[in-house]
């Protein structure tokens, strides 16, 4: 029987190929080099980005950056880390609460007309250019509240900005859950609240979890919003929410990169590896909380009302 496959194989390879299997190959080629090209179109950028600000940044990388406050063109970036951290965690102070609770209600009840209006509403916040948002905080909570420049202010831009990537990632981890989940806790006779808390956000947490970092990575690097509503201080944040401007990591790339001062390049070529290192660290941080999501079994599930119909 092998001696007899052999044969058949040899013939097929000594046998001339048709025109149709040529045009095949051809199209099969072409195609492979076509993603090579898109894939060296997509990488090379990134490589030549990364390898640049990584050189840059070791080179004028020093101890006292993490040590000291700016102070001209001079210093450190001490102010600036913390500034950027009280930031991208106030946002979520006020984005988490908000954008969780607004995926659970489009998860488990948000098949009416309230519901295709919020993923309407959400949608085309998502759309909104960020200085723009950042003009509408300048006029409303810097000078109409009178907050001026300051960290509150900031935070809630930012909060703005990532509420509909909560919102709209938690509802799809949590229409991942299976409905039997849903009609079990129903069955014991648990109310709703204690099936959407308890069962269906505890199953559906990882994915929620990966909206919120994915959240925070986009606050991280943010800069135009920040411009008008958190300022700039060469000082450390006082813990002062209004009247008190704060640094950020960003403002310091945007504005010491244009300085003909080589100092000033220093430190915006050391700022921009720790925002590097900050944002894909927290997206790698969030694809690897997803991918260890564990797939509940049995069908998607759809709203609350009809898995109780």
């Amino acid at each position: 029987m092998s001696a007899t496959a052999e044969s058949r194989n040899s013939l097929r390879r000594s046998a001339p190929r048709t025109g149709i299997e040529r045009r095949r190959l051809l199209i099969s080629a072409t195609g492979w080099v076509l993603c090579g090209v898109a894939f060296l179109l997509v990488a090379v950028p990134l490589i030549d980005l990364v390898g640049v600000v990584t050189v840059k940044g070791a080179m004028a990388f020093k101890p006292s950056l993490f040590i000291n406050t700016t102070v001209g063109h001079n210093g450190g970036l001490l102010n600036a880390i913390i500034g950027t951290l009280v930031l991208s965690l106030g946002s979520l102070v006020f984005a988490v609460p908000v954008g969780v609770g607004a995926g659970m209600y489009l998860s488990e009840y948000g098949h009416g007309w309230l519901g295709a209006w919020i993923r309407f509403l959400s949608d085309t916040l998502t759309g909104v250019p960020s200085i723009v948002l950042g003009y509408f905080s300048y006029i409303t909570l810097v000078i109409g509240l009178g907050w001026k420049f300051s960290a509150v202010a900031g935070s809630i831009t930012l909060a703005i900005m990532i509420v509909p990537y909560i919102a709209r990632i938690t509802e799809d981890s949590l229409r991942r859950v299976a409905n039997s989940m849903r009609e079990a806790g129903y069955a014991l006779g648990a109310r709703d609240q204690t099936v959407a808390f308890r069962l269906v956000l505890s199953a559906g947490f990882p994915g929620v979890l990966t909206g919120i970092l994915l959240a925070l990575a986009i606050s991280v690097g943010e800069t135009a919003p920040l411009i008008y509503t958190a300022g700039w201080s060469t000082r450390i944040w006082q813990g002062n929410l209004t009247h008190e401007p704060i640094g950020y990591l960003t403002y310091a790339i945007w504005t010491f990169i244009n300085d003909p001062s080589e100092h000033a390049h220093g430190l915006a070529f050391a700022a921009a590896p720790v925002v590097v290192m900050l944002v894909p660290g927290t997206r790698t941080g969030a694809r690897g909380v997803l991918a260890g999501e564990p797939v509940s079994p049995g069908p998607v599930a759809g709203p609350v009302g009809s898995a109780r119909g």
